[in-house]
């Protein structure tokens, strides 16, 4: 049975804390910069912002999946 390592732990801390920092900035710039700018503008940002989250998250998800992979070895 496989036990979760440190690293997991940490990992998912990190990806939560990123996670919340990163909608509330993307939320804070919208609500600043687009509030009276047109509904196409703020559907493309959103959109954008929406998927901008996923790089970082792939980053995160991969370092913590490091330590499975050596674990297997």
């Amino acid at each position: 049975m496989h036990q979760p390592g440190w690293r997991s732990f940490i990992g998912t801390v990190v990806f939560v804390l990123y996670l919340a920092i990163y909608a509330l900035i993307a939320m804070a710039v919208g609500a600043r910069y687009l509030a009276e700018a047109h509904g196409a503008a703020q559907f493309i940002f959103y959109v954008v912002a929406g998927l901008a989250w996923v790089p970082g998250a792939m980053l995160i998800v991969s370092w913590m999946a490091k330590a499975h992979h050596n674990r297997d070895s």
